[in-house]
């Protein structure tokens, strides 16, 4: 038998975490990498056209399996070229194992073609981050690597030069069992103690819920039922709490709606639930805060708390909810409950005119449409600027669709990448990358990667012909927009001449039918819309302090443009409510 290479050696042990598919491009010091994933049965190589696609795609995987996902790039520029999908995956706590090859070791600091300094360039954007220099050390190093990127939940990065890939792997080298899961995270007794009395002395309770609600949303209502609160929640918790929730007052922050904002201002204990929520402005500052989260780091990084609980939600509401007194006065919660209806009546009153024949077409009419046809379990990727708007007011979770987002590092181009992502883990789930035409065109690329292996991808493209989050801002600082347009061709016609399935909607009529038979098409497909640029409303009265983008009185833009289905969930929840 032929000895192992340290390459060879890599593959096996990346195989052994469970890693199924290494995405990039290939390149000389990656070559030795290429070819061991080549030779083995346990994992694909995922050919890209660019490495950020590389990086946001194997962040998505990560983020809707939980497992280990990896990517990779070559020496100098093509490592370069991961760094912005790291930093997506690092900060959406995304289990990513990136290798990013080098030059040959005996050339490091000299200046060689190509070199850059791997090691240094992605400590920012990992938890983990080190250069192989021997054939000896890698085995340790990458499983490492591995526990850091799983039990830390972000990136590691092993810089590995393309000579020592080439070597023969040591003899008697150490290979360990690798932490593949994380464990439960229970919070200690002096905590729990501390808010059951929090929570039994405050008369209006609030919940406001992120993405470490994951899991926990039966805990969450039991313990909302309990002590009669709304529950609000930021972008990247929707997906897990607004379903089947009868204490739903809506969302928080700048593409915020209900009411949120309210709920959690005029509470006497805010508890915030996993939320690593970015907007500290919108957060008060006079009433009690408590927070749990299982990152330690996070807590308190956002606002002054009166109390701190380190422990995952799940864990934490089960030692808390039967130990809490049951509360029985509902009167802060229907007061918020009715305050939330009455506030998304008034801002689909704002789009329900004709927009089923406006041309060019409302956004928020495509978003509704796309949410009624789209399928029970599908996974939307969604374009950072106007498409989070459409995708925080019109797609409606239930327990069974993701909603996947660069919603912490904000990139713009992310949408297709994920998408590539989330297909290659399951061929037969509908997945649906809702981008803007900025977004896509900056990536446009890969759509060639959607068509080589003939992934069923459905690209919804909101075609607005501007960067239109971009433009608003400028508007709201006083700004005329510049730099702000795009000249566009048909997008359907390019994804025709690409191979695969391509529409372009002009008029309302013709929009259901083509997301029809683009979600009925087995392969890839576009569908081009063209839609309003100017379907944004801005409020008659502008501060000063909304200059800022994402500060307090930016919530006063509230960009109005309609709710989905989100309206007749707030109805049926006020059926509870008594009447006077």
């Amino acid at each position: 038998m032929a000895k192992q290479n340290v390459a060879e050696q890599c593959v096996d042990i990346l195989v052994r975490a469970g890693v199924q598919r290494l995405y990039g491009v290939v390149g000389d010091s990656l070559n030795p990498v290429v070819d061991a994933v080549r030779r083995h049965d346990g994992i694909e190589w995922i050919h890209v056209r660019h490495e950020e696609t590389a990086a946001f795609a194997a962040g998505a995987e990560a983020q809707i399996t939980g497992r280990l996902a990896a990517c990779a790039g070559s020496s100098g520029p093509g490592s370069l070229h991961l760094i912005n999908g790291l930093y997506d995956a690092h900060r959406s706590m995304a289990p990513v194992l990136a290798i990013a090859s080098h030059i040959p070791s005996g050339e490091i600091g000299l200046g060689y073609f190509q070199e850059t300094h791997p090691d240094q360039l992605f400590r920012e954007c990992s938890h983990y981050c080190e250069l192989i220099s021997n054939a000896r050390q890698m085995p340790r190093l990458l499983q490492t690597a591995i526990q850091n990127a799983i039990g830390l939940s972000g990136v590691s990065v092993v810089a590995l030069p393309g000579d020592i890939a080439s070597q023969p792997a040591p003899d008697k080298t150490i290979e360990h069992a690798l932490v593949t899961t994380l464990p439960s995270v229970r919070p200690g007794d002096a905590e729990i103690d501390k808010l059951v009395r929090m929570i039994d002395e405050a008369d209006r309770v609030t919940l406001f819920c992120g993405s470490g609600t994951a899991g926990a949303h039966g805990e969450v209502m039991e313990f909302a039922e309990r002590i009669k609160s709304p529950v609000g929640h930021a972008l990247r918790g929707k997906e897990w709490i607004q379903y089947d929730n009868p204490f739903d007052v809506g969302m928080s922050g700048l593409l915020g709606y209900g009411a949120a904002y309210e709920a959690t201002h005029e509470c006497d204990l805010l508890i915030l639930l996993g939320t690593d929520f970015p907007y500290n402005a919108f957060l008060p500052d006079d009433v009690k805060i408590a927070q749990v989260d299982v990152r330690p780091e996070h807590l308190g990084r956002r606002s002054k708390l009166d109390l701190a609980v380190w422990g995952d939600v799940r864990e934490t509401l089960r030692c808390l909810t039967p130990r809490v007194r049951a509360k029985s006065d509902r009167r802060f919660l229907d007061k918020m409950l009715k305050k939330h209806a009455d506030a998304l009546e008034g801002v689909v009153k704002a789009y329900t005119r004709k927009v089923d024949k406006h041309v060019p077409i409302h956004p928020e009419y495509v978003a509704a449409v796309l949410d009624e046809l789209a399928a029970d379990d599908a996974v939307f990727t969604v374009d950072t600027g106007m498409c989070n708007v459409w995708a925080a007011r019109y797609v409606s979770p239930n327990g069974r669709r993701r909603i996947i987002g660069s919603f912490s590092h904000g990139s713009m181009a992310n949408a297709l990448p994920q998408a590539i992502g989330a297909q290659f883990i399951d061929r037969d789930r509908q997945v649906v990358s809702v981008s803007g035409d900025g977004g896509f065109s900056m990536l446009m690329g890969d759509f060639l990667t959607l068509v080589q292996y003939d992934l069923p991808v459905k690209v919804v493209l909101f075609n607005n012909s501007s960067l239109g989050m971009v433009e608003l801002e400028m508007l709201v600082a006083g700004l005329p927009s510049h730099g702000t347009t795009n000249v566009n061709p048909d997008f359907a016609a390019v994804a025709r001449a690409a191979g695969a399935y391509g529409v372009r909607v002009e008029k309302p009529k013709q929009l259901a039918g083509a997301l029809k038979d683009a979600f009925r098409h087995k392969g890839p497909a576009l569908v081009d819309v063209v839609t309003d640029p100017n379907a944004l409303s801005i409020p008659p009265k502008i501060s000063a302090e909304m200059v800022t983008g994402f500060a307090l009185s930016a919530s006063k833009i509230v960009l109005d443009g309609g709710v989905g289905r989100m309206l007749q969930m707030a109805r049926s929840n006020l059926r509870n409510v008594p009447r006077p």
